[in-house]
């Protein structure tokens, strides 16, 4: 049985990278490595963003104070927007909170979320809260590395490797996975940055008899519980 494997070879004098097709009997270890190597790499492309609606969401933790529920979501967030609420230290949550109070109140001045010890949650910015979860789409032009690719097609008949044909296939990888991963990550950035404008709740009017829901950015590397405290 005939094998064919994908080569991922060193600049040729011509100083383009090449990439071999071989009919061999069989592949060896270092050639998997190189083609599952070359695979991953190509597989590190911009992810796309779902769109959260905290008013629909299901809320497992609560707090109240003084005839005000507070109930919070962690976890909102998937694939490079969630890797970079780990590596960054932010963490994006939805919260809906229900005034059963006799008078309207202020979000971040009559209302404020606190921590298990009593001290204040800093609430971050939403600038802040979207340059340092979004993708960063310049950083797909490595992409562009590829373009001097070239597919060598050989073949070999009794010890005798002969080149049958040769495409220069980076002039079409390199610019549209450049390009590609480029626009993907920018659409999926202007929809969360649009989210968080959206369901933006600092400085929020909440109504006696009023619930309303939102999104807000702490700084932690934990899920810590939150409590409520009107003033």
């Amino acid at each position: 049985m005939l094998f064919l494997s994908l080569l991922f070879v060193k600049p040729s004098k011509s100083g383009s990278f090449v990439f071999k097709l071989k009919k061999n009997k069989k592949m060896n270890l270092k050639k998997i490595i190189l083609s599952v190597t070359i695979i991953t790499l190509l597989g590190s492309c911009a992810s796309g963003y779902k769109n959260i609606n905290p008013s629909a969401l299901n809320y497992m933790s609560n707090s109240t104070d003084k005839k005000v529920k507070l109930e919070y979501r962690y976890e909102l967030l998937d694939k490079k927007y969630k890797k970079k609420e780990i590596a960054k230290g932010v963490r994006l949550i939805a919260i809906k909170i229900t005034n059963d109070s006799d008078k309207d109140l202020v979000f971040g001045k009559d209302i404020k979320l606190t921590h298990d010890d009593g001290s204040q949650l800093y609430i971050m910015e939403n600038e802040k809260i979207f340059s340092s979860l979004k993708q960063n789409a310049a950083s797909y032009l490595w992409y562009l590395l590829l373009t001097p690719m070239n597919l060598y097609t050989n073949e070999t008949q009794n010890g005798i490797q002969t080149q049958t044909s040769s495409t220069p296939i980076g002039l079409i990888v390199g610019p549209g996975l450049a390009g590609g991963n480029m626009i993907a990550a920018s659409t999926a950035n202007k929809k969360f940055q649009e989210d968080l404008l959206k369901h933006n709740i600092n400085g929020t009017i909440i109504k006696s008899g009023e619930t309303i829901s939102g999104l807000i950015g702490i700084r932690s590397d934990d899920f810590n519980a939150i409590k409520i405290s009107v003033e």
